[in-house]
């Protein structure tokens, strides 16, 4: 298999700049899928390592593969990227930097982090080393772009859910603001419902981070939808979390035209035939979009989605035989929550043959929407695909007019729980699996990339050839034997190319060959392929060398920790501060009950920001009232039941939440935020250090501070007053940040339902109405309360902010009461409690139970018991006690 030769494109005008080719990135999860990859076509890989990477479950290589890999890579033209994409703890940041040495030591072409402290890390131990910002980052907007800029990041993978005209408005502000870092987009694979590096979902249900490579895909499972109480028939719908696979092929020229630097495949998981068939749709189909794009006539309409390429039969069969829940375009078209999930099934499917319409006699009949042969695998859907499936191979396929009659093996089959009008899909294809298998079979190389030659010489000189590759490397060879006049058959462009392509079984195939030579002239032929040998040893030569990277041998990651600073109280001034408990309220009945429990910082996350200027009033008067009240406390008159008042009662402050996610055009919520005059701000992302970067503001959990690096950069670039520290810490983990930073830099969350789900697709919209987004919906979330209730019967809060995008929070709430002793004796001071759907009367009692808590009067483990007994559905302690209850 041959690269289409031609590798950019050439100015159409001279106000529009020539289309660059994409990098196609394919993922590797072990030897045989990054040969699949590299044969057929990839630029790029992907792979994890053993540690530190979010595919634990993969199969991954070892750091002693690496000088290997790397040279089979470059060797071949390809370049190997290391994922390095999960939290990192602090105990682990000494191993996590010589992880980090090893991989820049081998040539790895660059590390695909979430982390913000290894980032910094990585650019401490290395200058020039490249840094990809995973999308683990969410990054969604042109804020997010410079954050990671900033950072030392040399190229962004943006937020699956970025729209085509979202990622070109990002495009053209990056161009505004000379920010110019390269974007990264996915291009084909699963998608998860939730935003990446925001899924608390396996965290909360079972210890098990998806920050950490552990996603246990719970959005794969079926769920009831309940609304005000009742359960609602969706029919055969109960997978209401499972987007449909990404297929970007349609929109390939859109995505081209938006300048996008790199494609990536997903599916690290997946086996070596997925790679390879994957791959090679996608390098057939760019190489064709790219050569449609070089049209010479300048008023020809560059393609688009709609006119430019739908996908081919073939391509959409190899695509959905790959791997398919159904295939989408995601949400490059914008949203429809109508489309992205069919909830029909969560699981592989393959391509959809038809309905059976008659059983009989150990045989099935079809009407067949797709072919299908002897040896081909299929499954019967009966509507539920929890339960076990029938399925088999095919022995006979009969033609019968318009139907086909189906037959198998002998006990293959157990018909009685066939049924008439079962869907039958397709989910394996032996003859093609044997050809995607052949495709990287053997040692020979079978995807070449072309090289260009130029040809020199004339009568008494050598004959000299100079090649260049498409990655920069050039070589020159000169004859050993001098040229001389041709009588016959002279040396002509025909003959030079004919010698000089003769490039089997090597990673080559020649490109242009430009004949440069003077008169009639000749060389051996035997000298020519001599020549050409020497090209092709040479270029491999120099391919392989491993990438030098500066590595500094004399730091460490210690010289970024915090460092002491006479402002930051010592531990001992730390504990001689009383505990304080804040408290996120999610309505108005539960602020005015906050209020009355006399809480001093009070935390609003409203799913109507409008809403926030009647919070903020209701605080204010309660100021007033504290005012007066200590103003009437200092005159000589008052009684002594005032004296025994506090003359100092604490004035409560409010800080408000915006939105999790912030896109371009959105900033107006942020606005709408502000105008509500809080004291402060609940910061989520990166937009929003920047909007309220003249206020005052804390840290959400959002901000994935996990270790004393990334709370460093934080405090140190963005003045934040305080930091929530990560949900993906245990005890033990939090008590290694807490003594690794000053204390007081932190709050805690101690008592919530973890927001588990953070999504752009719409449950309220997707399946309450036939709308397709806000614009047609009829906003069932403003008149339903809803809730989703899982397999084993726990019914989990469905919530929807100013930006349509969903939470769903977990039904139970966690506790971390019992661990709070241990925490109060590290110095810290802020404890945050939150409350989902719950009464003024529970709010009243909770918090009751945590100020008793803090003051020393229960216990932790009597709030755990006193809480057992208030919430129907109890506490767990989540994850901030696993290492606790596994030690």
């Amino acid at each position: 298999m041959k690269s289409d030769i031609s590798d950019g494109l050439r100015l159409r005008s001279p106000d529009q700049p020539s289309l660059q080719r994409p990098e196609l990135l394919a993922p590797a999860g072990n030897w045989d899928c990054a040969k699949a990859a590299v044969e057929n076509g990839a630029d790029a890989i992907y792979f994890g390592l053993d540690r530190f990477n979010a595919r634990m479950r993969a199969e991954n290589f070892t750091e002693a593969d690496l000088p290997q890999l790397m040279t089979f890579l470059h060797r071949r033209g390809v370049k190997g990227y290391v994922t390095v994409n999960t939290l990192i703890f602090p105990k682990e940041l000494a191993e996590a930097q010589q992880y980090l040495r090893t991989i820049i030591a081998a040539g790895v072409d660059a590390l695909i982090v979430q982390d913000i402290g290894i980032c910094r890390l990585i650019r401490h131990l290395s200058p020039d080393f490249p840094i990809h910002a995973s999308t683990q980052m969410t990054i969604t907007s042109v804020a997010g772009v410079e954050f990671a800029k900033s950072l030392g990041c040399q190229l962004v993978v943006l937020a699956r859910e970025c729209s085509l005209k979202e990622i070109n408005k990002i495009q053209q502000q990056i161009a505004q603001q000379e920010t110019s870092l390269p974007l990264e987009v996915f291009v084909h694979g699963a998608l998860c419902v939730a935003y990446s590096g925001q899924c608390l979902t396996s965290e909360a249900l079972g210890g098990r981070s998806a920050n950490r490579g552990e996603c246990a895909q719970a959005c794969r499972m079926p769920y009831d939808l309940i609304a005000d109480g009742e359960v609602v028939n969706l029919k055969e719908r109960k997978y209401l979390l499972s987007p449909q696979d990404l297929a970007g092929l349609d929109v390939l020229p859109d995505l081209v035209k938006s300048g996008v630097t790199s494609l990536k495949i997903e599916g690290r998981l997946k086996a070596p035939e997925y790679v390879a068939n994957v791959t090679r749709v996608y390098r057939q189909a760019l190489d064709g979009v790219m050569t449609q794009l070089q049209t010479p006539n300048p008023l020809t309409p560059l393609p688009t989605s709609e006119a430019g390429r739908g996908q081919s039969d073939q391509e959409h069969y190899n695509l959905e035989m790959a791997f398919s829940r159904g295939l989408y375009t995601g949400w490059f078209g914008g949203i429809n929550n109508q489309e992205l999930v069919h909830a029909r099934f969560g699981k592989k499917r393959g391509v959809y043959l038809g309905e059976v319409t008659r059983i009989h006699n150990e045989q099935v009949t079809v009407k067949l929407e797709a072919p299908v042969k002897p040896g081909d695998g299929i499954v019967f859907d009966c509507g539920h695909p929890e339960a076990k499936e029938e399925g088999g191979r095919v022995y006979g396929v009969v033609s019968k007019g318009k139907e086909s009659v189906l037959t198998f093996g002998r006990n293959d089959l157990n018909l009685r729980r066939v049924h008439i009008g079962d869907r039958i899909w397709k989910t394996s294809d032996p003859e093609l699996d044997k050809q995607l298998r052949q495709s990287f079979a053997g040692e020979n190389p079978q995807f070449q990339r072309p090289i260009d030659m130029e040809v020199y010489g004339e009568t008494g000189q050598p004959l000299i050839a100079i090649a260049r590759d498409r990655l920069g490397n050039i070589v020159q060879v000169e004859s050993a034997i001098f040229l001389v006049e041709a009588h016959t058959k002279p040396l002509d462009t025909d003959r030079l190319q004919e010698q000089f392509g003769r490039l089997g079984n090597t990673p080559f195939c020649l490109g242009t060959l430009t004949n440069h030579l003077i008169g009639a002239i000749m060389l051996p032929v035997s000298e020519l392929n001599r020549m050409r040998r020497e090209i092709v040893m040479q270029l491999e030569e120099l391919r392989s060398q491993p990438k030098r990277w500066q590595l500094r041998s004399n730091v460490s990651f210690q010289d970024l920790l915090p460092s002491s600073s006479p402002s930051f109280p010592t531990l001992r001034e730390a504990k001689a501060t009383s505990p304080s408990l804040i408290v996120l309220v999610r309505n108005l009945k539960q602020l005015q009950a906050a209020l009355k429990a006399g809480i001093q910082t009070l935390y609003c996350e409203f799913e109507d920001p409008r809403a926030y200027r009647e919070a903020v009033q209701m605080v204010r008067q309660q100021q007033q009232k504290n005012k007066a009240e200590n103003s009437s406390l200092l005159t000589p008159f008052c009684t002594d039941a005032m004296n025994r008042v506090s003359p100092n009662s604490p004035l409560p402050t409010i800080w408000v939440a915006p939105p999790r996610i912030t896109k371009p055009g959105e900033n107006w919520i942020l606005q709408q935020v502000r105008a509500c005059e809080a004291d402060g701000y609940l910061i989520r992302n990166y937009d929003q250090l920047q909007f309220f970067a003249q206020d005052r503001c804390i840290g959400d959990f959002s901000l994935n501070v996990a270790n004393p690096l990334t709370a460093d950069y934080f405090q140190q670039h963005f003045g934040l007053e305080r930091l929530t520290a990560s949900y993906d810490l245990n005890i033990t983990q939090l008590q290694d940040l807490l003594t690794s930073c000053p204390p007081q830099w932190f709050e805690v969350t101690i008592h919530q339902h973890i927001p588990m789900f953070h999504m752009e697709h719409c449950v309220f919209c997707a399946f309450l109405s036939t709308g397709t987004d806000y614009t047609n919906c009829g906003r069932p979330c403003e008149k339903q309360e809803v809730k989703l209730r899982d397999r084993v019967g726990s019914e989990h809060v469905l919530k929807a902010d100013v930006g349509c995008r969903n939470t769903v929070f977990n039904g139970t709430a966690q506790t971390g009461a019992e661990y709070v002793q241990r925490l109060i004796e590290l110095g810290l001071r802020q404890f945050r409690i939150e409350f989902v759907n719950e009464t003024p009367e529970q709010v009243s009692k909770t918090i009751h139970c945590y100020s008793q808590l803090l003051q020393g009067k229960i216990t932790g483990s009597q709030v755990w018991r006193e809480l057992k007994l208030q919430n129907q559905l109890g506490v767990t302690r989540g994850p901030m006690g696993v290492s606790a209850l596994q030690s």
